[in-house]
């Protein structure tokens, strides 16, 4: 199986089949030193995969979460003397408890309150034509992110020049995406019309996203990238080595507060201290216009284990001794540059220029 573009990075990572009665995803679980893709059939195949980050990445966990439900409904279609009343309660059961496997991300939500939604407006028409407007749904999903990645990509361009070193956290690449992604989007962009970058890559621990992921997309697509650890940051910055930071997002407040993978809002502190712009990298579906501010957002807490003995022979931390495991942390709107959507950039202040920019 070929899912690589031209460039050499990742693009058909989350894919609906042929028949559209399962998902064909890479486990990012296993990069970099393993390229293993799974058929995901069942609901529990999907809130399996998104809890355990075998797909990850806001938009295509929305992505995954849009296909999900349409499987789901064409499984449930196919099901004898089913009333579409009762079509609809397993449905919305089913949507439920994938809302649940990851709670920050509320791209998962609202791409399956998309195919939901679609499902609703068919009421009448009968289980199989409801079943199909949920597949057509998702399959628009996936391709209104592709276009929405590429103009993020442009307006991401606008802000750096060649040459620039560029400091990421996390992965907010292609494998989070189904494109060019957002955070990175710009670089892999930049890549294909000649610009070079010097990418500094914080591993991020303890999933270590950037070390894993961030720099295998990177390396494939043949731009220069150099992997350090978390608490090196500091030092690259102070050293000059930094241009600009590119983060994405997980869920971005009305106000510009911004959730995105624990340390983000270290590096932004950073950031500020060292007079570098600290960019957030944000497709309108992450905007949750319904949240005020960061504080009303819910942190995932996630197993101590990872912590502890996650790519470890043995544990790290001695026997008995507790960890504490946030995945997200919320950066504060003023100490983020910009915004960076499909639709253009947003300056502080941010209820403003988002309200403006997308009509709320």
């Amino acid at each position: 199986m070929n899912n690589t573009d031209k460039s050499g990075y990742i693009f058909d990572n989350v894919r609906l089949t042929e028949s559209g009665d399962s998902v064909i995803i890479i486990d990012q679980t296993k990069l970099p030193n393993e390229e293993v893709y799974l058929e995901l059939k069942s609901i529990d195949d999907f809130y399996h995969a998104i809890k355990t980050l075998q797909v990850r990445g806001a938009p295509a966990i929305g992505i995954c979460a849009g296909f999900a439900l349409a499987v789901e409904a064409k499984r449930l279609s196919l099901l004898p003397d089913l009333s579409e009343s009762d079509f609809f309660g397993k449905l919305h059961k089913a949507k439920c408890y994938l809302d649940s496997a990851r709670p920050t991300a509320v791209n998962l939500i609202h791409m399956s309150d998309r195919v939901e939604k679609a499902a609703f407006l068919c009421a009448g028409k009968g289980i199989s034509e409801i079943a199909e407007s949920c597949l057509r749904e998702s399959r628009l999903i996936q391709s209104e992110d592709a276009e929405m990645c590429f103009k993020i990509a442009e307006y991401g361009l606008s802000l750096v020049k060649s040459g620039d070193g560029i400091l990421t956290h996390c992965n907010a690449g292609p494998l989070a995406t189904s494109c060019y992604g957002t955070g990175l989007g710009a670089l892999f962009l930049g890549k294909e019309l000649g610009y070079e970058f010097h990418v500094y890559s914080d591993e991020m621990r303890p999933l270590m996203q950037g070390a894993r992921l961030t720099s295998y997309e990177l390396h494939r697509a043949g731009i220069d990238v150099t992997v350090i650890c978390d608490n090196m940051a500091s030092m690259v910055m102070k050293q000059g080595k930094i241009d600009a930071c590119f983060v994405g997002c997980d869920r971005v407040a009305a106000n510009g507060d911004t959730a995105n993978k624990v340390g983000t809002s270290g590096v932004a502190v950073l950031a500020r201290h060292y007079g570098i712009p600290f960019y957030v990298f944000c497709p309108s579906s992450t905007i949750d216009f319904e949240c005020s501010s960061g504080n009303d957002i819910v942190i995932e807490e996630r197993e101590e284990t990872e912590i502890s003995g996650l790519y470890f022979k043995k544990p790290v931390v001695p026997n008995g001794v507790k960890c504490y495991n946030p995945a997200f942390d919320v950066t504060d709107n003023g100490l983020i540059t910009a915004i960076i959507t499909e639709k253009g950039i947003c300056r502080l202040p941010y209820e403003k220029s988002l309200s403006n920019l997308f009509g709320k």
